[in-house]
């Protein structure tokens, strides 16, 4: 069994529902977890929050913490996987912001730099990764390692 159909099983064995705030992934993980037969019962929905404008009006990111730290930062990961939670009124969400490149990076912020958050109505888990290689590669290493954090909270609330 692949990992989305253990992410699938554990959604529907956990009676999760699940949202998703995505920005330089733009969908991709939303692509993966519909791409599930039966993902209707659990998957509530997902936002392409690319611009800051959308962080701030869709996902309820306050301008301050754009301002202050940046799209690309733990802060914003946090607000943006809250925000969706309660917009779609989920039992989880996950969010996803980075800088894909081949632009955009900085010294304190290269490209390949991604940071992901995962919320609950208890808590908020954010991570930073530093992925390698192209555009793609970085997109996709992102949404992998985005399945990856929502099978372990889930795995974690199925021992609890």
């Amino acid at each position: 069994m692949g990992i989305d159909q253990e992410l699938a099983g554990l959604l529907q064995a956990t009676g999760q529902t699940l949202a998703l705030a995505e920005s330089c992934t733009g969908g991709l993980i939303a692509a993966r977890i519909t791409a599930m037969p039966g993902s209707s019962a659990y998957f509530n929905g997902g936002v392409v929050a690319y611009s800051n404008q959308v962080k701030e009006d869709t996902v309820q990111v306050p301008k301050a913490l754009l301002i202050e730290h940046g799209a690309v930062s733990e802060p914003v990961a946090r607000a943006m996987a809250q925000g969706v939670r309660t917009l779609m009124g989920s039992d989880l969400a996950l969010s996803v912001t980075g800088i894909a490149g081949p632009g955009g990076g900085t010294d304190e912020k290269p490209v390949g730099t991604v940071f992901m958050a995962v919320a609950d109505q208890h808590s908020c888990q954010v991570e930073r990764f530093w992925f390698g290689g192209d555009r793609s590669q970085v997109r996709q290493q992102a949404v992998d390692q985005a399945i990856i954090m929502l099978k372990e909270q889930l795995e974690g609330l199925k021992r609890s």
